[in-house]
């Protein structure tokens, strides 16, 4: 699976690559295309070397980032080029150029990183052998042109057509030759370092990413994770940087929160506009920002690598393939159903299944898919707003009102049963006190409004 590919699940992903410090399209691109890492090692690996680069951008002296900054805004995608070279193709003065200019540009950005030494982590070819050839005069300057040097015969034409006027159109004709011979001789010359230039333009944009990475984990204060080939996925003070960017906009904070799942589904309850779906978000995406080697946002983090990562929310319904809103989730449901049979490590989040039919047959639904889904490769999280027996499920519960303040953190529960505040969360928001009277009457409940009106609820 590519990034690309998961880019606008409704996680805050597209966010978190929108606020991430890129410096050339290319690398972007070369992002988008990379796959999820679902090896350990591979993660590992690539932690590893987010690690340095992190320790780099913390101690580098700013007008010397600012300096790489620069010189990598200057790489471009020249795989079409480079891909012509591969195929013995003489190069135009274009194309020369473009080889010119990405061996000057490795030069300089290789230099910086051999300073911090760098070059072994991400490593740069050597290609000094292709500027020679490019800049016979030694000028070092990213612009190509058929220079005298390259030919005795084209510099006297030179100088004869300046000499001669009246000879010029038949000297024209003799220099397009030479040059074109040039232009052979130097692709021909370029060829052994196919290579190496196709080497230098990937570790120009794993630098890029990299270091756009490391920026990130720091402006954010986003963690390194703690990578576990099996058990338990553990957060510390998990937050959604989205919705916190939002909050803060508006001056108000994001609680973190603090959840621990593993092969046991965990289920999840609690009132409406009690942060169930948030936490879902937040843990769809943590898992993605984890198998794509990005800084994690939360205090701290353990998290397993799965082979596929299902994440099930909100409205499903397609009006493309004709399906209701029931339709649709129960299609999306089943899918991870047939996967939790295969082999493979699933991540299943479901955010309150089953909740557009009737309570009797929801609530059999979400009972029965505790029960069928539940074995060592899937880890199930599941919120729901029914009261339901959890089984072997691990329930959690948002804690709630707490003197009229709503309390996101989650708290352990021996049961499936969902806190009934709706009517608390609807008074503190100034709902119409006529209507939730009556619904206090309905319930039997002879509290009003006006005779336990709690202080408003941050939501």
């Amino acid at each position: 699976m590519q990034l690309k590919n998961v880019i606008d699940m409704p996680c805050g992903l597209r966010f978190m690559l929108d606020e991430l410090q890129l410096q050339s399209g290319y690398a972007r691109r070369f992002l988008l295309d990379s796959h999820m890492m679902t090896s350990s090692e591979q993660l590992r690996v690539s932690y590893e070397v987010l690690k340095q680069f992190s320790a780099f951008v913390n101690s580098i002296d700013k007008s010397r980032l600012n300096t790489l900054l620069f010189r990598l805004q200057g790489v471009k995608d020249i795989n079409t080029t480079i891909n012509n070279l591969s195929r013995k193709a003489v190069l135009d003065d274009i194309e020369l150029f473009e080889i010119k200019h990405l061996a000057i540009l490795a030069g300089e950005v290789k230099k910086i990183m051999q300073e911090y030494n760098l070059n072994q982590v991400i490593e740069i070819p050597e290609l000094n052998n292709v500027i020679d050839i490019l800049d016979p005069d030694g000028l070092k300057i990213a612009s190509f042109y058929i220079y005298d040097s390259y030919c005795e015969e084209l510099k006297q034409l030179r100088s004869d057509m300046r000499k001669n006027p009246d000879q010029q159109e038949q000297l024209l004709i003799e220099a397009t030759e030479l040059e074109d011979s040039v232009r052979a001789s130097l692709s021909e010359k370029l060829y052994p370092f196919v290579e190496n230039l196709s080497q230098a333009l990937i570790s120009l944009a794993l630098i890029d990413i990299n270091v756009a990475k490391a920026l990130q984990i720091s402006s954010m204060a986003l963690s390194f994770p703690n990578v576990a080939a099996t058990g338990e996925c553990r957060y510390q003070a998990m937050f959604n940087p989205q919705v916190k960017a939002s909050l803060e906009k508006q001056g108000r904070e994001f609680q973190p929160v603090n959840i621990d799942f593993g092969s046991s589904p965990s289920l999840i309850t609690g009132a409406n506009m009690g942060g169930k779906t948030v936490v879902l978000k937040t843990l769809a995406l943590c898992q993605m920002l984890f198998q794509f080697g990005f800084g994690i946002p939360a205090s701290s983090a353990t998290i397993v690598p799965c082979d596929e990562i299902f994440f099930c929310i909100g409205d499903e319904q397609s009006i493309e393939k004709g399906l209701s809103s029931f339709a649709a989730e129960m299609k999306k449901i089943d899918a991870v159903i047939k996967a939790s049979r295969t082999d493979n490590i699933i991540l299943a989040l479901i955010d309150e299944p089953a909740r557009t039919t009737n309570p009797t047959e929801g609530t059999a639904l979400v009972q029965a898919l505790l029960k069928v889904i539940n074995g060592n490769n899937v880890r199930l999280v599941m919120t729901t707003h029914y009261d339901i027996e959890p089984g072997k499920a691990h329930c959690l519960r948002v804690k709630g009102l707490v003197n009229g303040l709503m309390d996101y953190s989650l708290v352990e529960v021996h049961d499936g049963d969902v806190p009934h505040e709706a009517l608390n969360i609807a008074q503190s928001l100034n709902i119409d006190s006529e209507w939730l009277n009556e619904a206090r009457r309905l319930l039997g409940d002879g509290s009003s409004c006006e005779e336990s009106k709690p202080n408003n609820v941050t939501i």
